[in-house]
């Protein structure tokens, strides 16, 4: 489709391509679409209940799907532009924090310069190198220096914070729609391996919850007057589902209390008591019980 139509806030709608363009893309539209649909179809009937699943689950949120695009996400552009503003102020700040640090101005997204500054004139320890033998300055590289250096640590706060203002607080602005004053985005039902939803151009799912700054993009989302914006989620499923096949009796018994699992581990994890746990202490238990259930090794648990 972006072929004819381009792309991005330029995109065409279809009734302003040329003819003699749209006439063979619809055609072969429906045509190549008929042949996979006569591939398929049979090997869908022959795959235990997928026929089903296909039918009764896929078909009907077609639609749904289709309504939610249409209707669009509301967001405040006022609250992101003043955001936007303070994320600048906050990384002109830290720019300087580390030209101080260094002793020197350099540009603080130049590989080269970096490296120049951390290990020939800092002298930092290589903890890794490039393929092409150079002393990395990559992210997991300045997350180990970061321990124990300042510079890395303020490279890091400023990579972050660039990366929140060039992907969120300046794009998602731009695309609201002028119409209807909502940013569209479109939702993929068969592409995640899980068979969970995913979305795209923008990517709505992975707006930041970690971070305070990213938490604060979140609140940028609202709902329209006399409406309001609700959370919806299973409670624990794959645990549960966990706790009835290998029948562990710690996890059943928490389950028949009603605890919070994921609290509960923190709880064991950080030595604290179960009502003194933080959010994000929760956070790091919920990341050990999902990784340990998909198989995690040691030493991704270590890290």
């Amino acid at each position: 489709f972006e072929s004819i139509a381009g792309k991005g806030a330029k995109q065409l709608t279809f009734n302003q391509i040329d003819l003699e363009q749209a006439g063979p893309y619809a055609a072969e539209d429906a045509d190549i679409t008929l042949r996979l649909h006569q591939v398929l179809r049979p090997q869908l009937e022959k795959t235990g209940r997928l026929q089903e699943v296909y039918e009764n689950i896929d078909l009907p949120l077609v639609p749904v799907l289709s309504r939610m695009e249409q209707r669009g996400a509301m967001i405040n552009a006022s609250t992101l532009r003043k955001h936007s503003q303070e994320l600048a102020e906050r990384m002109a700040e830290l720019e300087k924090e580390a030209h101080e640090e260094a002793g020197e101005s350099f540009n603080l997204g130049s590989p080269k310069q970096l490296q120049a500054i951390f290990y020939d004139k800092m002298g930092l320890p290589v903890v890794k190198k490039t393929p092409k033998g150079a002393p990395s300055t990559a992210e997991p590289v300045l997350q180990e220096l970061a321990h124990e250096h300042t510079l890395p640590r303020l490279i890091l706060e400023h990579r972050s914070l660039s990366k929140l203002k060039s992907t969120y607080t300046d794009t998602l602005p731009e695309l609201i729609h002028h119409r209807t004053g909502r940013i569209h985005t479109s939702y993929h039902q068969a592409v995640t391996a899980t068979g969970r939803l995913s979305s795209s151009e923008p990517n709505l799912q992975n707006i930041p919850i970690r971070s305070e700054q990213g938490r604060r993009i979140r609140q940028a989302f609202v709902a329209p007057e006399g409406y309001k914006l609700m959370a919806a989620d299973y409670s624990q499923i794959e645990l549960r589902i966990m706790a009835h096949l290998s029948g562990d009796k710690g996890l059943l018994k928490a389950f028949e209390k009603g605890e919070d699992i994921h609290r509960a581990t923190a709880a064991e994890v950080f030595g604290v008591a179960v009502d003194d746990v933080s959010g994000d202490q929760r956070r790091s238990a919920k990341a050990i019980n999902f990784g340990l259930i998909y198989g995690m090794s040691a030493f991704g648990l270590a890290r």
